[in-house]
């Protein structure tokens, strides 16, 4: 059995009856069991619960009921509710709760055939670009085990990349999807925010977040896109499914390339987004130079604007209403403070202190309305930028995975999200796609998509992979 088939080699083999969905969940749970003690990309799993669904969808196949992910695991990120389990968002003050139902997206999977695996360890509330602030411990790499797997979605890009699954879901609030996906050598796709039903996804930055996948190949980003979309009424950002805005699929398309995106970086890394170019050029693709917004001012706005959301909507875990509680508090106030200064780790807690400050007394009009004028301003560009260009060309990451013990400091962790963040200021699709390794380690080339050019850049994805052969790369566990 080999644990890196792609979505479709999956089904065939299923629906042909070489493998029954038990004894393809059973495969992936032995390999989990005896390989995560070293990454630590999960957080929980029933392997009871897990057969016990495998051995209905065998009943399912067997009457010819089949979705395109009946019997196949899907590993869910720890930020995504499901039903009657642990939804920790890998925070000690929610260590306790359970989720009392579905996210939308989890409920879509489930309802096409897909068989819940496990959570799949995070950055605490998403904030994060290592994997390092869970309170269940860092995840580590797959290729290196003694560097990171990128953030928050790290978990997930390690048990994809480590074949543990074939997919899984993460969250992109400013890159939490591609960097790790660039660092894993997975495709990490995060669509046009709104596409997705935000429902049961708990929220760090709401006008930011968007759930995506993390998965073997552009097709499977491109199936299980399919499979998760569609208006939801609980979720007032929900895109109506009536209202239909998708770019349509084309061949030649016009790629926009900014040369100032490259100053900085390492020349192997340039070398291979150069290679990449090189291969969408003898696709038929042409590219136009382009200039796009300064990096680090997008930067700044994005941080503060998640940071300002963050404090807004990490209110309510206070230990009344949600997760676990303090048993010393001699008052309300104690009790709040108490369970907030506990259950909260440093970097959360450094993100609400200045959200909080952001938000306080004069701040909005010193911080957050400039940081909304600044995101203004970049979705004006982007906006003018599709009038000339189909697509643009970037990196997905300004490096390859960093070591664990690698001492960064706050404001160099953050950076490294400067890629990735302009696409969530404006809401745009953009996909992580494996391009090469440097020094043994993949490196990733992000395809930025208009709004609503999902489909578009998934195409563009899929016809890059079929040319190349990084995707196929695996780390030697």
């Amino acid at each position: 059995m080999d644990p890196y088939q792609t979505l479709e080699q999956l089904r065939q083999l299923l629906d042909s009856k070489q493998i029954t969905a038990e004894e393809l969940c059973r495969y992936f749970l032995d390999r989990m069991a005896q390989f995560d003690q070293q990454t630590n990309s999960f957080v929980s799993v029933e392997p009871e619960q897990v057969l016990a669904e495998a051995r209905s969808a065998d009943k399912n196949i067997d009457r010819g009921i089949n979705g395109q992910l009946t019997g196949i695991p899907v590993a869910h990120k720890d930020n995504f509710c499901v039903r009657g389990q642990r939804t920790s968002c890998c925070s000690n003050l929610l260590s306790t709760f359970i989720a009392p139902y579905d996210a939308t997206i989890v409920k879509n999977i489930s309802k096409d055939g897909g068989i819940y695996f496990g959570k799949t360890n995070m950055d605490e509330f998403a904030m994060g670009t290592s994997n390092q602030t869970s309170t269940w411990g860092p995840v580590r790499n797959p290729w290196d085990l003694s560097r990171v797997p990128g953030g928050s979605s790290g978990g997930s890009a390690a048990a994809v990349a480590a074949g543990f699954v074939p997919v899984a879901t993460g969250s992109d609030t400013g890159g939490s999807i591609r960097q790790p996906a660039s660092f894993c050598g997975v495709t990490g796709f995060k669509p046009t925010y709104g596409r997705l039903s935000r429902y049961g996804m708990i929220a760090f930055a709401s006008s930011l977040d968007q759930a995506g996948t993390l998965t073997r190949t552009a097709q499977d980003a491109a199936t299980m896109f399919q499979i998760m979309q569609g208006h939801d009424p609980r979720d007032a950002t929900s895109e109506s499914s009536s209202n239909n805005k998708s770019v349509s699929v084309k061949h030649p398309l016009t790629i926009g390339y900014s040369a100032s995106l490259f100053n900085d970086l390492d020349s192997d890394i340039v070398a291979r987004i150069e290679a990449s170019r090189k291969t969408l050029e003898q696709l038929g693709h042409k590219f136009e130079d382009v200039e796009v917004f300064d990096q680090d001012l997008a930067l700044s706005s994005y941080y503060i604007i998640s940071c300002a959301e963050a404090s807004s909507n990490l209110a309510r875990f206070d230990g009344i209403r949600y997760g676990s509680r303090t048993k010393s508090a001699a008052s309300i106030q104690e009790l709040y403070e108490d369970t907030r200064s506990q259950g909260f780790g440093d970097e959360v807690k450094r993100r609400l202190l200045a959200g909080t400050y952001f938000l306080s007394n004069n701040s909005p009009e010193n911080y957050v309305q400039k940081a909304q004028k600044l995101r203004r301003m970049v979705y004006d560009l982007y906006q003018e930028l599709f009038q000339n260009v189909d697509v643009v060309l970037a990196p997905s990451a300004p490096s390859t995975a960093f070591r664990l013990d690698e001492q960064l400091d706050s404001t160099d962790m953050y950076r490294q999200d400067r890629f990735t963040v302009p696409v969530n200021l404006c809401g745009l699709p953009a996909i992580s796609v494996p391009c090469g390794l440097v020094n043994e380690l993949p490196i990733g080339v992000q395809f930025i998509g208009p709004q609503y050019g999902d489909e578009l850049i998934l195409d563009l994805a899929d016809r890059f992979q079929k040319e190349t052969s990084w995707h196929l790369q695996r780390p030697k566990l």
